[in-house]
């Protein structure tokens, strides 16, 4: 979990009141936070730190010392800056000649980039050591380590606009980078600079880099890597600045500017916003200034609200929590209940469903509130019924050769989609993954059976393995767009694997398994024509075993035959 430190001084003054460190333990529960560690109190008080760790991923607004200090002092009832009078779609649009124009050349290397400008006052130490802490928490974690999101910041009396954001040859372009003294060339910086060594690996395959550089040819930066020495070297005493995120995804770019500019906001800085031009649509436009307002309401209803908390709150007590929680809320009469509306500040954007706006109620009116209860029902732990089933359906297996197997449910594109010869439609997503190896959830067990096989040229034949687990897919059926099953995956790769080997084994599992069963033809692309069956019972299709098709072995460099099935459990427990 994301652990942060925040100078004492400044974090007390931001809250408005000073604590003691266990007043503050009991404080830090507002902001899903604990503390991590007290400061050396033989230190002045602007010199403490207090080390403070997060216990959620899903808030990366707490990543810093105004994030949690904000957090706290809104759940004590304080007032903090009207953030919506900072977005450019509200108001704050002037970007008085500020324009970044993007390159076309960048749309399938690093395509999107947003930019701001604060003004007002010159930076203090403890400010800016929290602006670098806020950019590495914000790059590492939610930027899955920069090569989603990278953060820059420079000082803007040195820049002439308009700025560019454009792909450069690596070879041929050079300039001169932070912790350097002589020039080098940007792929020269990939091999030789510590930040290059660490970061090289999200350009190293680009035949062109980023660079942003001002109307005079000045560098800023080569993103996500390193800015230059000269216009990107920020120093105690800077007055305006000019900070810009670039990525692959723009939603998540606009919300990191919120976070950041709503930070300086709170520190009595002037918000400025940056015009960025770019040439093809982002989604969200082809013009972008932040900050921007994008984040979609959450609806609740009281009903569910006291039910979920077992509470007994009522509509004004349900508004004054969320927005001690710094969120908007209406509410609307439906029939005997009571509707809310919310809308989360700028900075936020982690409410996806009913429940999130609940956990926000309990959190707002803090957990010490809630009275502990104990259990009023005498149970007794015993196996769910899918779990029985699952190890009689094992045991069966074990007695028709086959040896369990375990496998991870997340996976990559080219593991779940590409080698498989499916499309994809219904396999499962993950919106922000930290590795495109763990991107996908695996809507069937037959890709991790032939991961494997693929791997087991070595071992004697036949290999018979099977695994019982988990699997997910896109299902509009269910509230919450996907449905999870429990589910059987065999295969037997040997020189004379079959489709009437299968069946037998089939038919054997089935028959002690006390399910009669037909099968039906099947077009499943994983599998050859003509050689695979769809499993009807009651009438319903629960799986499909077959041959594998050729190509996918060939996908797979398996090179013996292979047959395979699935088995959906659930149907027929």
């Amino acid at each position: 979990m994301p652990k942060i430190e925040v100078n004492e001084q400044l974090f007390f003054n931001q809250i408005g009141k000073k604590y003691s460190y266990d007043e503050l333990e009991r404080k830090l529960t507002c902001g899903k936070a604990e503390l991590d560690e007290k400061p050396d109190t033989s230190l002045p008080e602007d010199k403490r730190v207090i080390k403070i760790e997060l216990n959620d991923t899903n808030r990366p607004d707490l990543w810093s010392t105004n994030g949690v200090a904000r957090q706290i002092r809104l759940h004590n009832g304080g007032k903090t800056v009207d953030y919506m009078k900072l977005m450019s779609n509200h108001g704050n649009n002037n970007y008085e000649n500020r324009v970044v124009e993007v390159d076309a050349a960048l749309k399938d290397v690093r395509p999107y980039m947003v930019a701001f400008m604060i003004a007002g006052k010159p930076i203090d130490e403890p400010m800016l050591l929290d602006i670098i802490q806020t950019q590495e928490k914000l790059c590492w974690n939610f930027g899955r380590k920069r090569k989603s999101i990278s953060m820059g910041v420079y000082r803007i009396d040195q820049i002439k606009f308009p700025v560019k954001y454009h792909a450069v040859d690596p070879d041929k372009t050079s300039f001169v980078p932070l912790q350097c003294e002589s020039p080098m060339t940007c792929r020269q910086i990939l091999t030789d600079h510590p930040k290059g060594k660490d970061f090289g690996w999200i350009l190293a395959d680009c035949k062109k880099f980023p660079l942003l550089s001002d109307a005079k040819d000045e560098v800023l930066s080569m993103a996500p890597i390193i800015n230059s020495a000269t216009l990107g070297a920020v120093q105690v005493g800077d007055k305006d600045l000019m900070v810009e995120l670039t990525g692959d995804n723009i939603e998540n770019l606009i919300l990191s500017a919120n976070i950041v500019a709503c930070d300086f906001a709170d520190e009595g800085y002037e918000i400025k916003p940056i015009l960025v031009k770019h040439p093809y649509d982002t989604g969200l436009g082809k013009d972008i200034m932040v900050p921007f307002y994008y984040q979609p309401t959450t609806k609740a209803t009281l009903s569910h609200i006291n039910k979920l908390l077992g509470s007994s709150f009522t509509e004004k007590e349900v508004i004054e929590a969320l927005n001690r929680m710094g969120n908007s809320v209406t509410s609307e009469k439906k029939g005997d209940d009571v509707e809310f509306t919310l809308a989360p500040p700028p900075y936020r954007n982690d409410f996806l469903h009913e429940v999130d706006v609940i956990e926000d109620v309990m959190i707002g009116r803090d957990l010490e509130t809630f009275n502990p209860e104990k259990p009023n029902d005498f149970t007794i732990g015993r196996l769910l019924p899918i779990t029985q089933f699952s190890r009689k359906t094992k045991n069966i297996l074990v007695g028709l050769g086959y040896q369990e197997m375990i496998f991870n449910y997340v996976g990559s594109r080219q593991d779940y989609i590409e080698k498989m010869n499916i499309d994809g439609s219904d396999v499962i997503e993950i919106a922000n993954p930290m590795s495109e190896n763990y991107q996908f959830i695996r809507s069937s067990i037959i890709s991790s059976l032939l991961k494997a096989e693929s791997v087991s040229a070595n071992a004697i034949f036949p290999h018979k393995i099977f695994e019982i687990g988990k699997v997910a897919y896109i299902c509009d059926e269910e509230n919450t767009g996907t449905r999870t099953r429990q589910s059987l995956g065999f295969l037997t790769a040997a020189n004379n694997a079959n489709f009437n080997s299968a069946a037998s084994e089939l038919s054997a599992l089935l028959y002690y398994l006390d399910h009669k069963y037909e099968v039906k033809e099947s077009s499943d692309p994983r599998f050859i024509p003509g050689r695979q069956a769809a499993i009807m019972v009651n009438g319903k299709k629960v799986g499909v075993f077959g041959e594998v098709h050729p190509s996918v072995l060939e996908n797979w460099a398996i090179t013996v035959p292979c047959v395979a099935g699935e088995l959906d459990l659930e149907e027929l427990l």
